[in-house]
């Protein structure tokens, strides 16, 4: 279940599924070719200056589902919002520390061990927050991955006017930093071969979810600006996963997204009535090699699309395209250019949100567009490949 990054002739290999067997040990690997430098993230394309700032959280009703030394879970929350602030100190990437350990975790060397630190991102950090009635977004990240892995997407979706709400799943990363300091890294990761592994991450990201969105309105100054009546669920990998899962759990989460991620959750046989949407790569097409997708389209009731992006890989929906250029990592042969691949990404996700939490309809996803050929709407409009 492990997603690994291996650089292995000029390739980045990664798992394709939540679901895919773990690798074996490795030795840390060093650049395929020269590193570029830092990364730019690719600028956002809404009205709005983007902030962004970190919450701290801790539930004291329930004891962390990895760590059985710890009595209450904390969790690290990253808010990206709309402001009108356009100049300041950019939010940090990553700090120095999280960069190291995401590396070693992800077994590359041979870079600075502080290189994505560096990395350049749009948001304001602390910028005052601005807008009125906004549509919250809860992200969760894949398996293994830090929150940071998805910023290309939250800074998109603040500067086109949601907030969003960017969850770390402590112990569930290669690195989280926590409100005093303290490092935690992946305690789960010693679990993923373990029967039921899946369902146990997913409901408890499930329970993260709804711990913060009752903690928000109290924890957070700008929680103001957000319109509870309006809120979705988007993540990759088992971030996908878990957004399936919370809406099984929490009627508050009125629409979701999973990105590329094999699902886990138990729906009910009464089905979701509340919009879905699915989008991956071509693994996940119709009668592909990964069926919880299939399963699961029939119990859901209300309005979806299952929509594959041909030319992608499953990190195609996360920033790890975008960075992998300054860790010496060359692209995966045949697949689309970073930039493009997340233009789709933010492109058909925000069409998702615009439609069912601003109620503006987009035709984009009820029709195959010239404009995004590499992408197909299923079942109808694709086949096995």
């Amino acid at each position: 279940m492990r997603q690994i990054l291996a650089v292995a002739a000029g390739l980045v290999v990664f798992a394709a599924s939540a679901c895919s067997a773990p690798a074996p040990p490795r030795s840390a690997t060093r650049p395929s070719a020269t590193p570029t430098g830092p990364a730019v993230l690719p600028a956002p394309t809404g009205d709005h200056p983007v902030g962004a700032t970190i919450l701290h959280l801790t539930d004291e009703s329930r004891p962390d589902p990895w760590n059985f030394d710890v009595d209450a879970r904390e969790l690290k929350v990253t808010l990206w919002y709309p402001t009108e602030q356009k100049d300041g100190e950019r939010a940090p990437y990553v700090t120095p520390k999280e960069s190291e350990l995401f590396l070693k975790g992800s077994e590359i060397a041979g870079v600075p061990s502080d290189m994505l630190s560096k990395t350049r991102t749009n948001a304001v950090k602390d910028a005052e927050p601005a807008g009125r009635k906004l549509p919250l977004v809860v992200l969760s990240p894949g398996f293994t991955k830090p929150m940071s892995s998805l910023t290309s997407l939250a800074e998109e979706l603040a500067s086109r006017g949601y907030v969003v709400a960017g969850i770390d799943h402590t112990y569930e990363s290669y690195v989280t930093t926590l409100s005093d300091g303290r490092v935690a890294e992946c305690l789960a990761c010693d679990s993923d071969t373990d029967p039921g592994f899946g369902t146990r991450v997913v409901q408890g990201r499930a329970a993260d979810v709804s711990f913060v969105l009752d903690q928000l309105p109290s924890k957070w100054d700008g929680s103001g600006l957000i319109d509870r009546s309006r809120i979705a669920m988007v993540g990759q990998s088992m971030g996908g996963a878990a957004a399936l899962a919370a809406m099984v759990k929490d009627s508050r989460v009125r629409a979701g997204i999973d990105m590329d991620g094999s699902t886990y959750a138990r729906i009910p046989k009464s089905g979701i009535s509340r919009p879905f949407m699915f989008i991956g790569t071509e693994q996940h097409v119709p009668g592909g090699g990964d069926s919880s997708w299939d399963r699961d389209w029939k119990l859901l009731t209300g309005w979806k699309r299952w929509i594959v992006v041909t030319d992608t890989d499953h990190q195609a929906f996360t920033d790890i395209p975008l960075v992998g250029p300054s860790l010496g990592i060359k692209p995966v042969y045949g697949v689309l250019p970073a930039k493009r691949s997340a233009e789709i990404v933010r492109t058909y996700v925000a069409a998702f949100l615009d439609q069912h939490l601003k109620a503006r309809r987009r035709p984009l996803l009820d029709k195959p567009s010239t404009q995004y050929p590499e992408v197909k709407l299923c079942p109808e409009n694709c086949g096995q490949s």
